[in-house]
């Protein structure tokens, strides 16, 4: 079967930048595929390449099989994106918008599946209100809808979530879900690992333009062998032999490294005969965060700060520059 994408070799620079060193990357046909890594990794320059707004200075790509230089208006044809910036015209409403991005694919009559896109972005209410009034969580479902309005078999969904409701995130990623399941391939950006974590059947990271990783989501989670116990604490402090364990410690909660559940008891063994009292316990098993983390060389409440910062409870986000 053709490869949804196929990515052979790409090298890309700006300047003095490298953005691009070798990209090797293939995505089968009707996979959900999560593309991950910290601002500056190259992301956006590969999904433009992709899109055909930016040229490789080497390689290859290809999308459903047509090369994206030589056959690129059947390479555009099969490709929807939705990116990060919020692009739109301020004197279309909603429905011309829509009606308009149809035009540019030579589809005259397709009110019908823009009524569908609509409804399954809750947009139907403002189909006639102009593009200038609607909000910034609106304004990114016209531009989902308008990746879908040719109904691509590939679509690439740049940080599709950023700045929207948890209301919407769900029935976007439901309808997203659907159109997976009826065959499209989808290739999504996200800084919301816990999306990643959910939705993609397998992940690259990308770090200075390179992948450093590309394997199952639940084989990247599982390489990771250890838990990590979370501890908080009254009275005494934790023991001299633990504090080689702490991952972090703050306010009275330690976190620390464990390689297997049968160290647990040992370690809760040490805490009370140091005299300390354990007011709370959780015990967290890795997560794509995690790994994330590791991969890029940075710890959770620390590390490279120009690079992701430690994120809230939930949902787990790497913070934008």
């Amino acid at each position: 079967m053709t490869p949804a994408i196929k990515i052979q070799q790409v090298h890309k620079r700006f300047r003095a930048v490298q953005a691009l060193s070798g990209i090797d990357l293939e995505v089968a046909s009707g996979e959900f595929f999560g593309l991950l890594g910290p601002n500056g990794a190259g992301k956006t320059t590969l999904i433009n390449i992709l899109a055909g707004l930016t040229r490789a200075d080497s390689g290859s790509v290809r999308v459903m099989g047509y090369d994206v230089i030589a056959q690129y208006r059947d390479s555009r044809r099969a490709l929807g994106v939705v990116p990060q910036e919020l692009v739109f015209d301020p004197f279309f409403s909603v429905r011309e918008t829509l009606r308009i991005q149809s035009g540019y694919f030579g589809l005259k009559k397709n009110d019908a599946w823009i009524d569908e896109v609509m409804h399954h972005l809750d947009l139907t209410g403002k189909a006639d209100a102009n593009m200038r009034s609607l909000s910034g969580g609106m304004k990114r479902r016209v531009l989902v809808a308008q990746a879908l309005v040719h109904k691509p078999p590939v679509i690439v969904l740049d940080e599709p979530t950023a700045g929207v409701d948890v209301e919407l995130r769900q029935g976007l990623w439901e309808f997203v879900r659907g159109l997976n399941r009826d065959g499209h391939t989808i290739v999504l950006t996200t800084h919301y690992l816990d999306e990643a974590e959910a939705l993609c059947a397998r992940i690259a990271m990308l770090k200075q333009g390179r992948v450093v990783a590309l394997d199952t989501t639940s084989n990247l989670v599982n390489r990771l062998d250890s838990l990590h116990l979370k501890l908080r604490t009254s009275g005494a402090t934790l023991p001299p032999g633990l504090m080689a364990r702490v991952r972090d410690s703050h306010d009275g909660v330690h976190t620390l490294r464990l390689r297997s559940f049968a160290e647990i008891e040992g370690v809760l063994a040490e805490v009370r005969q140091a005299g300390a009292k354990i007011e709370e316990l959780e015990l967290l098993q890795p997560d794509l965060e995690d790994v994330f983390l590791q991969i890029m060389n940075v710890e959770r409440g620390g590390g490279k700060a120009d690079e992701c910062s430690a994120s809230p409870p939930s949902p787990r986000v790497l913070a934008n520059r």
